[in-house]
């Protein structure tokens, strides 16, 4: 049996450390900590040294390259590893500075180095790098820090939000919404654990000040008092090792807080820093040519150094010249490109007889609305029809027609009309420069904007300006972009009209794809059984209270055990409900599998199966129309609180009435959910929340 190979991201996580790297964390992290306690020797204090300057680097270069901040997840966690790696050194070298007055290579070239025999020299050099890391870069990331963690955490429902948007709308799919939700508990928590982490290095470099102090005043005391040396002597051996000291573990740490800086202000990129800097500091050629002639100016100044403003000049211009040249380049390709678009032969006139066809969905936009379906102007709109069209087919059970946007110069500029088989279903104004913002019903603070209705399930709104969306978003509004509102609209009006979007045809396909995995349940059913129209209106049936016919070869089978004893397609949806148990009730049970719901008194039970009457041309209930509206009156009034407490409106009742129910509350609750006690799956517990009797 052949072994599956791993995939990339499982050898890329295994490649650096090997299979054990926890067992090796794990060990460096109790080796940092013996350091502190256990005298090392001068090599391999050396080593240890050599390592922490290249661990720095290394750390520096990778955040060069990220493309987000949250791609270094593991970055405050480092720090405080280096950190307490860099302070264990601090120790160790401390410790061979004061018993041996000497601490290994790499510190005593460090010193001599830096100090080049004047111990003035070294002490200034040294206090310069403490501040720079101390009052600039220190100071400066921990500020960025914490507002980013402040405003991370801030947008974080609004965020969340915009993810649940794009999901209904269809934009995204069910995963990338899942995976777009855990990107942003993963940005909030980084910028919260690095707006802690960057104390460290504020505390690292004020320790790094103690230890030099500590060292210079111990070294002169041990020197004077138990090595017997001059205050001369004593002061530049101790000086130049304790400098020394400083300089090799504060450099690392000066590039830890760089690297920490640019994180933090690091904005979500498709390229690396290195790319972004040179495409935007080069995307103004007109700049880089000012600067140059300035520089040339600043040449020709009394006094000043010519060559290197002429040579900083000769560069500048160079680059403003070969980004001019590229820009320019550019530019004649898109024309060309335009140009040879244009000179395109047009096509054919249209045949008459086309123009007789209609369109099963069709979206009719006024002038000011064709950018939202140009992709060349940055419409998406194309693209959100898309991803409903696969959601929908998913969640339906077939697959939704093609939908058709046309300009109507008839309708105003920013109105919109869907149109099912050219009989007009639904019209909307947006308002393309503003986004539609909603209160979740959490959000006390109000913001300006235009009052509105949301078109797709009629919650109040309104349209605020873009300069107002991040600050909407903060305070806990849902924003949604204008696209995004007519994505959502057309998702809703396409459910609710589905059974009038399946034809025959659609069926037909259906059944071929279901007769390609099971034959024998479609030889059996069709045509011997029921015919291919009468199959289509019980699946119509089921589509027009929201039961998905995924599940077709399950229904097939249903109607073909029980098509033999009656043609009725009412009678034969109820059959294929009952099958549909599990289904049914998976769909408004809650997350604990319990399903509440409001139940009908036996008594108006007995009635309305009473008055039912039937004819060849079908089922009807003769009651007078103002019982139909006191029954319809208490079956709101029953529902109101299952609703108000966030629960489906499920109402409940014996399988003989449950259709008849259905068309009695259908015209005054159409969103209500009749269920009968044949569609409860076994598993699922019911729970009683009250009962109609009118």
């Amino acid at each position: 049996m052949a072994i599956p190979a791993p995939n990339m991201a499982q050898r890329a996580r295994g490649f650096a450390l090997g299979p054990n790297q926890d067992i090796v964390l794990a060990m460096a992290v109790v080796a940092i900590l013996t350091v502190l306690v256990i005298p090392i020797r001068p090599g391999i204090l050396d080593v240890l040294l050599t390592l922490n300057i290249s661990l720095s680097i290394v750390v520096l270069l990778g955040t060069i390259y990220l493309k987000q901040a949250r791609d270094f997840s593991v970055f405050p966690s480092l720090l405080l590893v280096l950190t307490l790696f860099r302070l264990s050194l601090n120790v160790a070298s401390t410790r061979l500075i004061l018993s041996e007055a000497h601490a290994g290579q790499v510190i005593q070239v460090f010193g001599a180095f830096v100090t080049a025999g004047n111990i003035v020299v070294g002490i200034v050099i040294f206090s310069i790098l403490l501040i720079i890391q101390f009052v600039v870069i220190t100071r400066g990331a921990t500020r960025i820090s914490e507002v980013a963690a402040r405003f991370t955490l801030d947008a974080l429902p609004g965020k969340q939000m915009g993810v649940d948007a794009d999901l209904n709308s269809g934009l995204i799919s069910e995963d990338q919404a899942r995976e777009r939700r855990r990107n942003i508990e993963q940005e909030a928590d980084f910028y919260g654990a690095m707006d802690g982490a960057t104390k460290f290095v504020r505390g690292d470099a004020i320790a790094g000040l103690i230890i030099t102090l500590v060292n210079i005043v111990g070294g002169l005391t041990v020197g004077m008092l138990q090595q017997g040396m001059g205050f001369t002597e004593a002061g530049l051996i101790y000086s130049t090792l304790t400098i020394g000291d400083g300089l090799v573990t504060q450099i690392p740490a000066l590039v830890i807080s760089t690297s920490a800086a640019m994180i933090v202000t690091r904005t979500t990129s498709e390229t690396n820093l290195g790319v972004d800097l040179g495409n935007q500091l080069a995307r103004f050629p007109r700049a880089l040519g000012v600067a140059a002639v300035l520089l040339g100016a600043f040449a020709l100044f009394p006094g000043m150094p010519t060559i290197p403003f002429m040579f900083w000049a000769a560069i500048l211009g160079f680059v403003a010249f070969r980004v001019t040249q590229s820009q320019e380049v550019e530019r004649l390709g898109l024309e060309r490109a335009k140009a040879e678009e244009q000179a395109r032969p047009e096509q054919e006139p249209t045949r008459a007889e086309d123009l007789l066809a209609v369109d099963p969905l069709k979206i009719e936009l006024g002038y000011g609305l064709i950018t939202l379906a140009d992709p060349k102007q940055g419409g998406d709109l194309l693209t959100r029809i898309q991803m409903i069209r696969q959601q929908l087919a998913t969640k339906l059970g077939f697959v939704v027609p093609v939908v058709r946007i046309v300009d109507n110069m008839r309708l105003r500029p920013n109105e919109y009309r869907v149109r099912l088989r050219e009989a007009e279903i639904a019209r909307f104004e947006l308002m393309p420069d503003h986004f539609l913002a909603m209160n979740p019903g959490l959000v006390d603070e109000e913001v300006d904007g235009v009052p509105t209705v949301e078109p797709a399930f009629g919650l109040q709104a309104l349209w605020v300006r873009a300069s107002d969306r991040d600050r909407a978003e903060r305070l806990g509004y849902t924003i949604v972009e204008p696209s995004a509102v007519v994505a959502t609209h057309l998702t809703e009006l396409i459910t609710n009209h589905a059974a009038e979007l399946l034809s025959r045809e659609d069926v037909k396909h259906l059944v071929d794809t279901v007769k390609d995995r099971a034959q024998t349940v479609v030889d059996e059913l069709i045509p011997n059984v029921l015919t291919l129209g009468e199959v289509q209106k019980v699946l119509q049936n089921l589509l027009l209270e929201r039961v998905t016919i995924r599940n077709l070869e399950l229904i097939l089978e249903t109607m073909a055990d029980f098509g033999p004893r009656t043609k009725d397609p009412e009678l034969l949806t109820e059959y294929c409900r009952h099958a549909l148990a599990r289904q049914i009730s998976a769909e408004y049970a809650d997350e604990e599998n319990v399903l509440r719901v409001i139940t009908l008194a036996p008594a108006l039970e007995q009635e309305i199966l009473e008055a039912v009457r039937q004819s060849d041309t079908g089922d009807w209930i003769p009651l007078a129309p103002a019982r139909i509206e006191e029954i319809g009156q208490a079956m709101t009034d029953a529902l109101q609180p299952l609703v108000m407490s966030g629960h489906d409106p499920v109402l409940i009742t014996s399988a003989q009435i449950r259709r008849y129910i259905r068309r009695l509350i259908v015209r005054v609750l159409p969103k209500a959910v009749v269920l009968s006690f044949n569609e409860i799956d076994p598993s699922v517990k019911l729970e009683s929340e009250g009962q109609v009797s009118a």
